[in-house]
């Protein structure tokens, strides 16, 4: 299939907006599963609950707000700061990173700005980075801290990274993991490649590709 990612807007350079966990490498396999239980033990301590009471609200404000820390800022006053902290230590974060071959060489070949922008904390974003070898392709690591909290999929942090780069939504591409991040990605005009195994492409999805490297696959 020929991916057709023609824009409207002239000679622009297209900018190219990869997430990071789930779209750049795998983090369900082994970094998903110690992150998501340090957050549990985090709300357990914090707000004095039960594992099972914890593991509950983590879910629930992840669906609600697509991040836990959202929920947890907005009805409990969590420090955002210490939350991600304590959450993101990671100390065998070398270990746990899945290696993607020629992925480095993907995005070199791939014409046009490129950027991260992620859910996740800037420290732990950039270890991944660089661990992966590919920390100097990016232009720009837009972090949870460069939306002062408004992680995706919400409005707000898209719109301070348009600000940011100084670029229309048109221009960009958004490549992700995350149907609700797609969705306000497509709604401010941008191109949106979903990347996932499942089969089933819903509307404001324009491209589904089932691993990042596929675009090696297609003709730009």
């Amino acid at each position: 299939m020929e991916l057709d990612l023609s824009f409207n807007s002239g000679n622009e350079t297209k900018v190219w907006i990869f997430d990071l966990d789930d779209t750049l490498h795998n983090a369900s396999a082994h970094i998903f599963p110690v992150m998501n239980r340090a957050m549990t033990q985090y709300i357990m301590s914090t707000l004095d609950l039960d594992e099972a009471a914890a593991h509950k609200i983590r879910q629930h404000y992840w669906r609600i707000y697509g991040a836990t820390l959202k929920g947890l800022m907005r009805h409990h006053g969590t420090d955002p700061h210490h939350f991600l902290l304590e959450t993101h230590r990671l100390m065998d974060l070398p270990e746990m990173v899945i290696q993607v071959k020629r992925l480095r060489h993907m995005l070199q070949s791939l014409s046009g700005r490129k950027l991260v922008f992620t859910n996740a904390p800037r420290s732990y974003a950039l270890r991944v980075l660089e661990i992966m070898g590919i920390a100097d392709c990016f232009e720009l690591v837009f972090s949870v801290e460069s939306t002062k909290f408004h992680a995706k999929p919400s409005v707000r942090g898209f719109q301070m990274l348009l600000k940011t780069i100084k670029v229309k939504a048109s221009n960009c591409v958004m490549l992700e993991d995350n149907l609700p991040a797609l969705m306000t990605a497509k709604r401010l005009g941008m191109k949106t490649i979903w990347i996932t195994k499942q089969l089933h492409k819903p509307n404001f999805v324009d491209y589904r590709l089932s691993n990042v490297l596929a675009l090696t696959h297609i003709k730009l």
